[in-house]
């Protein structure tokens, strides 16, 4: 009888699990759906630009009178942009952007050489240009601060990367066996990173994230699991497997994001460095939890909650990512 009490309250237990994950928003199961922009603007001479405009939505792409404001005394005929003797000086606006998720990558370039690059999102709806004052090395600061961010963003907000690294932090108990498997975690995905932006592989987005919603269902296993298999004896071979599935999730990100033409290897260093950081900061966070727990936990009577709370932490992570896994399949078989 004792042994039907246990089987149903297991079975009681993983039901309430595969349940929770229905009360998810389905943007968030989907993760990354950012919609995309680009404004060029190339200096052609004195105060006159071509303009290049991209927009996904088809009503901002026809209407660009209405979806960008130039600083006066701009002008815009056609594809040109004529701002007279001041030249291109003041703010470039793109009112449409509030409440909306897309981003907007601003290039512009000037003939002495001078090149600007923003993204702007609906928090930030505006950039000011100062003109083709500065070239040079200062023409990079813009890009390694934007997309450094972005890249911190892109970890701590997309919650497939963050389970998948707070389930590696769980499974790796030991620092120096944690150190090695980061280390393999980092190199996997910022092989496959670059590897797709510079656009050497291409892989479609569905089966990634699908095979990304695995990797965590895979990883949430073997912490429960009570005996060494291989992945708990030797976890960097499986972060580096992981990492380069998850690289080409940070790559589609990035590219749904845009990448300014001629720097492509300063935004994706600085993107990787900010996806970097996000990853420092989790694993630093668990790490932290982990050990504050521990000391609030301290005698005998009240450590035995530490193992069943983990344990629960665990199948909640993985209770999620198999809801995930179900919800990403149906694009991948045509669903």
């Amino acid at each position: 009888m004792r042994g039907a009490s246990a089987g149903r309250k297991k079975c009681i237990m993983w039901a309430g699990l595969l349940a929770l994950p229905t009360v998810l928003d389905s943007a968030v199961a989907q993760g990354h759906e950012i919609d995309a922009a680009s404004l060029s603007l190339s200096q052609i001479e004195g105060g006159s630009f071509r303009v290049h405009w991209h927009a996904s939505s088809r009503a901002w792409q026809d209407d660009m009178d209405s979806a960008i404001r130039f600083p006066p005394p701009c002008a815009l005929h056609g594809d040109r942009l004529d701002c007279g003797d001041t030249g291109l000086a003041g703010t470039i606006a793109f009112p449409w952007l509030d409440g909306t998720l897309t981003r907007v990558v601003v290039d512009v370039q000037w003939l002495e050489g001078a090149h600007l690059i923003r993204v702007v999102t609906a928090n930030s709806p505006a950039l000011a240009v100062y003109g083709g004052a500065t070239a040079g090395w200062r023409s990079l600061l813009p890009i390694c601060r934007d997309y450094t961010k972005l890249g911190i963003e892109h970890i701590i907000t997309g919650f497939d990367h963050l389970l998948f690294v707070v389930a590696l932090t769980l499974l790796v108990r030991r620092r120096r066996q944690l150190l090695a498997t980061v280390t393999a975690f980092t190199f996997a995905h910022s092989i496959s990173l670059a590897l797709t932006v510079l656009g050497l592989v291409s892989v479609a987005s569905p089966p990634v994230e699908a095979a990304i919603a695995l990797s965590i269902v895979l990883v949430c296993a073997e912490c429960l699991r009570p005996t060494h298999s291989l992945i708990q004896r030797a976890p960097w071979v499986a972060a580096f497997a992981f990492g380069l599935l998850h690289g080409l999730g940070f790559a589609s990100a990035l590219l749904d994001l845009g990448v300014p033409e001629r720097h492509v290897p300063s935004a994706l260093v600085c993107f990787n460095l900010g996806v970097e950081i996000g990853q420092i900061a989790i694993i630093t966070a668990v790490a932290a939890v982990q050990t504050l727990a521990r000391s609030l936990l301290a005698g005998q009577s009240r450590m035995r909650w530490l193992p069943w709370t983990r344990k629960w932490l665990i199948y909640a992570m993985g209770g999620v990512a198999a809801y995930w896994l179900i919800d990403r399949i149906g694009p991948v078989v045509g669903l």
